[in-house]
């Protein structure tokens, strides 16, 4: 029997974006299916299911696993079965954001505000580690960020560097950071030690201060970080200098993200 559209769709989502939808939601919720069975479930043509699970293959939202043989073998292809990867599921949003959350808010209350601090840099340590040799392996900052700009891309945060101000010496030359995604950006917005674990880290591994001008935990469009290139600067210190941590400041451009 054919199955009714789910009324939670967003409006705004194109007709051929909704019955995208609601294959994925089928994968969902019924788990691994071959195109024939979604087509009958949804009372749509299979070649035109087929055309929507092959979107999902390509955006890496879907994979397929051979359907387990029934009696005899026959010749042939055995038939493919369609579920959602993580990033399937990811569509339909989950609780893991008010679980850490709430753990963490367990972790202030019964073990104080520095044990929430000491988790926030043994988390940051954990995601940036990995690169750090690739991201120190430069003395210049410029470089460092585009190296750490690479890291964090691959750990999901959609990470880019721009150059910003003019290349004069009175003038303030710098890189930006932006991270166009923030995975944790829910828990930052109630525990900004996050975002300031995160800012102490970026100084450290650019061997200069840095200055955090926007965060998605904040409600901006991206997470942007200004990193000071130009020497001989009090301001700006020398790579491997004392580098202030969790510094915020506005520079002319208004830290617009890169």
């Amino acid at each position: 029997m054919p199955r009714a559209p789910h009324p939670h769709v967003p409006s705004q989502v194109s007709a051929e974006g909704k019955t995208r939808q609601e294959v994925a939601r089928l994968l969902l919720e019924q788990g691994p299916m071959t195109a024939v069975v979604v087509a009958e479930q949804l009372g749509i043509s299979p070649t035109a299911i087929r055309r929507h699970l092959d979107a999902l293959l390509a955006d890496g939202e879907a994979e397929t696993r051979d359907a387990p043989r029934r009696g005899p073998r026959g010749r042939g292809r055995p038939a493919k079965l369609f579920l959602l990867t993580e990033a399937g599921r990811a569509r339909f949003g989950h609780a893991y954001d008010d679980l850490a959350v709430s753990a963490i808010r367990f972790l202030a209350e019964h073990a104080g505000e520095d044990a929430v601090r000491a988790f926030a840099e043994h988390r940051i340590e954990k995601l940036v580690g990995p690169h750090r040799s690739a991201i120190t392996g430069s003395s210049d900052p410029a470089a460092r960020a585009e190296a750490l700009a690479a890291a964090l891309t691959r750990e999901g945060y959609a990470a880019s560097t721009r150059q910003v101000g003019a290349p004069a010496p009175s003038q303030n030359v710098g890189a930006q950071l932006c991270q166009h995604h923030c995975p944790v950006a829910h828990v930052a917005a109630e525990f900004p030690q996050l975002c300031e674990a995160e800012t102490e880290a970026f100084a450290q591994l650019l061997g200069t201060h840095v200055q955090r001008l926007a965060t998605i935990a904040r409600g901006d469009s991206a997470c942007t970080t200004h990193v000071p290139v130009t020497t001989g600067d009090p301001a700006h210190p020398e790579p491997g200098s004392t580098v202030p941590s969790g510094r915020e400041a506005r520079i002319p451009n208004g830290g617009k993200p890169a």
